[in-house]
């Protein structure tokens, strides 16, 4: 079983957001189970699991896990193919998001689309290195700090920007023969707290911040950028940078890794 995996496929996506299969995909990811055990989890019919299992088995969310007889029976004993599940913009690729339509390094959407662009890419590779055979470099960097004042925040903005602009700089190779072009993103967020729910659950709950555009608050992102002499953050990319990299940062490579 994969740890995460992400689903592509807009009918797959379509599959796993119906709220029985979702139940069953988190029972499965557990422990393998035949339909007669999952009914008496889910209150529902051994014969309607087994419906919503073939869909979830059609589309590759569930695998058979091996076989066991009770009475004059033989069970499938069914299991997720993975322990998560991310669904890919791909899955809505005529709506998904476009972070070169619009550029604003303060902005919470263009972030959002940039996260998104993320996702696919990533998923996009993990697909390609799994049918090629071929293990796939990556480099992910996730943190947290909790900064002082705004002020603080804006200086610390202002340092990440310049200290990243610097290494595209100093190790960007656009003229060299063979070389491999990787993206980088660097994102600054509010961290989300996660709070426990009436039936025992989690949900995820924002902390707002006030939107200072002027001192860079809440929000930055640097995606692939060149610093010019001044000092200031230009908006125009060059060819995408060469570690893919995020604060929440990750790194999406080629298939074959050097």
């Amino acid at each position: 079983m994969l740890d995460v995996t992400v689903i592509e496929d807009p009918e797959a996506a379509a599959v796993s957001l119906d709220p029985t299969r979702a139940r069953l995909l988190a029972e499965l990811a557990s422990a393998p189970a035949s339909a007669a055990m999952l009914a008496s989890r889910v209150g529902l019919p051994r014969q309607k699991v087994n419906y919503h299992l073939k869909a979830l088995e059609r589309h590759g969310l569930v695998e058979l896990a091996g076989e066991r007889r009770k009475g004059n029976v033989t069970e499938r004993l069914m299991r997720a193919t993975a322990a998560s599940y991310v669904i890919s913009p791909l899955a809505l690729a005529a709506v998904q998001p476009d972070p070169d339509r619009f550029r604003d390094q303060l902005s919470a959407r263009w972030l959002l689309a940039l996260g998104a662009r993320l996702v696919r890419d990533v998923g996009t590779l993990i697909t390609g290195a799994a049918k090629a055979r071929k293990r796939l470099a990556t480099y992910a960097l996730d943190g947290e700090v909790r900064f002082a004042s705004a002020a603080d925040r804006a200086a610390f903005v202002q340092e990440l920007t310049a200290g990243v602009s610097a290494l595209i700089r100093k190790y960007d190779a656009p003229d060299a023969e063979g070389g491999r072009d990787h993206r980088i993103v660097v994102a600054v967020h509010p961290t989300v707290k996660d709070q426990p729910t009436a039936d025992g659950q989690s949900t995820a709950v924002g902390q707002p911040t006030v939107d200072d555009r002027a001192a860079a608050e809440g929000r930055s992102a640097v995606d692939g950028r060149s610093e010019p002499a001044d000092g200031r953050t230009t908006t125009r990319d060059r060819r995408p940078a060469r570690d893919h990299t995020s604060v929440r940062e990750r790194s999406a490579p080629d298939l074959d890794p050097q």
